[in-house]
């Protein structure tokens, strides 16, 4: 095909994102016994960053927030997910998802590389108003997942009360109905043994 540099990588970019359809989290669907791919995963959270937006205690950009949780995964192509209570597992993240967000915005032309990879990085850091948001969609899309399917993903691993506190602790001051629901969520999988106390 005879197509300009910048839009073949613009495709490129584009047919690699497809890989994340194949990378599976341990979060359930609730209408199937299977689990959640990354790019179902980041759909929700983009659909919720609209849809939630006024619960947050600080204003946000709405766009904004909904490119960093399209793009926060992306980096699982090459990393894999990380499941969020594989302590082990975190010790090498940070630098498989480095060198990952290198290579795949490094597909792009080299203002989008730099755009991507940029907020790629806001959503790690998760200093900014909107990093704090996109990162509590992170946090309540699963929980809210697996509270609904009965704890189904806590119970396989047998993930404790405390642990999903610990967790989250951090995120419940960002909207305070939002943090007011994740406590109740925790507190009622526990009371229904799909938390271990």
């Amino acid at each position: 095909m005879d197509i300009d540099e910048r839009l073949k990588k613009q495709l490129d970019f584009m047919l690699e994102l497809d890989k994340l359809k194949n990378i599976y989290r341990q979060t359930y669907v609730l209408n199937e016994d299977r689990k959640e791919n990354d790019s179902e995963h980041s759909w929700h959270l983009a659909v919720m960053a609209f849809l939630l937006a006024e619960y947050s205690d600080e204003p946000v950009d709405v766009l904004h927030v909904m490119k960093m949780v399209l793009l926060h995964d992306v980096v699982e192509i090459d990393a894999g997910d990380t499941y969020c209570y594989d302590s082990e597992g975190y010790k090498s993240k940070a630098e498989r998802e480095e060198k990952a967000a290198r290579r795949i915005f490094g597909l792009l032309p080299d203002d989008q590389r730099d755009e991507f990879y940029s907020l790629w990085r806001e959503f790690e850091d998760c200093q900014t108003s909107d990093a704090k948001f996109a990162a509590l969609l992170d946090r309540i899309q699963p929980m809210l997942l697996n509270y609904t399917k009965q704890g189904k993903s806590w119970r396989e691993h047998g993930i404790e009360k405390e642990q999903v506190i610990a967790r989250n602790t951090g995120y419940f001051g960002i909207s305070d109905s939002i943090g007011n629901l994740m406590r109740q969520v925790i507190d009622d999988a526990a009371e229904k043994g799909w938390l271990k106390k």
